[in-house]
């Protein structure tokens, strides 16, 4: 999330990596291999996480009304004594934020206090000569102007095409258009993520009318088709989205709907591509659905190329609030799908997470919980509502539970999260391997190598149909606390890094740093937007010979 001034926008980068070749100084898309070949891949060991249990607790609210609304996502005449009815304290989606706003339980995004301390991120500010093993030079993908507080992207949902590879696909929350209640961005690379264009009409915003964010985007090989699914308001849809075959068009998206029932919060999306598949061209979505128990996990499936969806399936409705991580499917081609969900332990800070994993053998019609792990401390150093934050900086800082990604290849699950670390750390990255199915996982493996106590947080992980894995995270190690300010582009505190396997997750290379440079930690200024919100997840692919990743980036 790139901050800058008015006249220019904010923005990711966006590193497309190819994995299949080798080279060892990162200076051009040919980033994986060389490297591999001459560095001896780490294996995870059996032992057990050591790491400290803390006690939980439970945030208390205030509840009040307000007659006057200050924001177009705010429902006309909301009660404010609902929110926990609703479970909108728990939702991560825009609209739920400006509700918290609009009701007095969360700030809205604000500029800087600090002297000398900016929210525009203009220019790159601070290099380091630190190696930078993993992809060519970052790319940004946000452009065309846009006017401040409204200069908001984060959350990214990249895919690239399997039919034409060059064609790489970013889905992104985007402020720009607020004031017309449209939340959604896209970008699109037509000469493999060399370059990119933010997709926009000719008003300005993004072809997805009265949408609010949360990006999937899913390839639909059988038609060629683009699918990108967001929260909706258009008519009675509450989930659904726009396709395209020609998606660079901004007059070539047509509207769907996935889900009409209000209360749907954080989707995640997969196709499957794979003809040898027993389910090829299928397309699946998974969120929560607060108006179904605690925030029910579901799910819905398309066996017509997108022209019509199935009823919500319920994965799990339990008492305990199961959060919708991510949905994937096995890359292999024998169409099995998986889900990662998490027990939050009551959100907040200090708290447990557990993580549990969901299979459907048959398309999506039904599934099992066929794992539940043992709980861990979350990450984090505060508590910000529901949430808990990374940094303590502006109150309470960048909101994450610890959720991450799943992805699996011949029959092999693999699982990519965030917990506390030891001591005064507050967050590690942690990878967990099946060679079941997902029945059975292997002893938690630390994926970040630094050995210190900055945090590393919000990983995502993407598998290859060649069973190559690049995880990637946001990570901290090349800085001191008093060096990530909020806001202030002299003031550098994260890198992107990465950690790639060549053998389906059985021994990782060492990790090093993806992004060119270490970030500012950026300002959210806009006040319909929840001031601890950076960005709740970055969902990464692969293609046979390609990963491709996004994050939020604060020059």
């Amino acid at each position: 999330m790139k901050k800058k001034s008015t006249s220019q926008s904010a923005f990711f980068s966006l590193r497309v990596l190819i994995g299949l070749f080798v080279a060892l100084t990162g200076v051009s898309l040919l980033a994986l291999g060389g490297f591999a070949t001459a560095a001896k891949p780490f294996r995870p060991s059996p032992g057990a996480s050591s790491h400290p249990r803390f006690p939980q607790s439970q945030q208390n609210y205030n509840v009040t009304t307000r007659s006057q609304q200050i924001s177009p996502l705010i429902p006309p005449g909301f009660d404010c004594s609902k929110i926990h009815q609703l479970g909108i304290d728990k939702m991560e989606n825009f609209r739920a934020g400006a509700i918290m706003i609009f009701c007095g339980q969360a700030e809205g995004g604000g500029e800087p206090d600090e002297s000398g301390a900016s929210s525009a991120f203009s220019k790159l500010v601070h290099k380091l000569t630190a190696p930078v093993n993993f992809g060519g030079t970052d790319v940004d993908l946000v452009t065309g102007t846009e006017t401040a507080p409204h200069i908001i992207q984060s959350e990214t949902f990249t895919g690239a095409n399997p039919d034409n590879p060059d064609q790489v696909l970013a889905g992104f929350n985007d402020s720009r258009c607020a004031d017309s209640n449209n939340y959604s961005g896209l970008s699109i690379s037509t000469d493999g993520g060399l370059t990119f264009t933010r997709v926009t009409n000719g008003s300005g915003c993004s072809p997805f009318a009265n949408t609010f964010g949360d990006p999937v985007a899913l390839y639909n090989k059988p038609t060629s088709t683009w699918f990108t699914v967001w929260l909706d308001a258009n008519g009675s849809c509450t989930l659904g989205g726009y396709k395209s075959t020609t998606p660079d068009d901004p007059n070539s998206w047509t509207h769907f709907c996935v889900h009409n029932n209000g209360g749907d919060d954080r989707e995640s999306g997969w196709a499957d591509n794979n003809p040898s598949s027993p389910f090829f061209g299928r397309m699946y979505v998974s969120w929560n659905d607060f108006n179904v128990g605690s925030g029910a996990l579901v799910e819905s499936f398309s066996t017509d190329n997108g022209a019509t969806w199935s009823p919500a399936v319920t994965v799990i409705n339990s008492a305990t609030f199961i959060r919708n991580t991510q949905i994937t499917g096995d890359m292999s081609g024998n169409g099995t799908l998986y889900i990662a969900g998490m027990d939050e332990g009551g959100g907040g800070f200090p708290h447990d997470d557990t993580n549990l994993l969901f299979k459907s053998t048959d398309g999506g019609a039904t599934w099992a919980n066929t794992y539940t792990g043992s709980p861990f401390p979350g990450p984090g150093v505060c508590s910000s509502g529901y949430f808990a934050g990374i940094f303590s900086t502006n109150g309470c800082y960048w909101r994450h539970e610890g959720w991450g990604e799943p992805a699996a290849f011949n029959n092999v699950v693999h699982l990519v999260y965030a917990q506390h670390g030891a001591g005064s750390d507050p967050g590690d990255v942690y990878y967990i391997r099946s060679t079941d199915g997902g029945v059975t996982f292997g002893a938690p493996f630390l994926l970040n190598t630094d050995g210190g106590t900055r945090p590393q947080w919000q990983p995502n992980l993407s598998v290859s149909p060649a069973g190559t894995l690049l995880a990637t995270w946001y990570d901290a190690r090349e800085s001191l606390d008093t060096d990530c300010q909020y806001g202030n582009p002299a003031s550098p505190c994260y890198r992107m890094w990465s950690r790639k396997s060549n053998d389906n997750g059985l021994s990782w290379l060492p990790d090093d740093a993806l992004s060119d440079v270490v970030s500012p930690l950026p300002a959210q200024n806009d006040p319909n937007i929840v001031g601890s919100y950076v960005g709740d997840y970055d969902y990464g692919a692969a293609l046979l010979t390609k990963h491709v990743t996004s994050w939020a980036d604060g020059r």
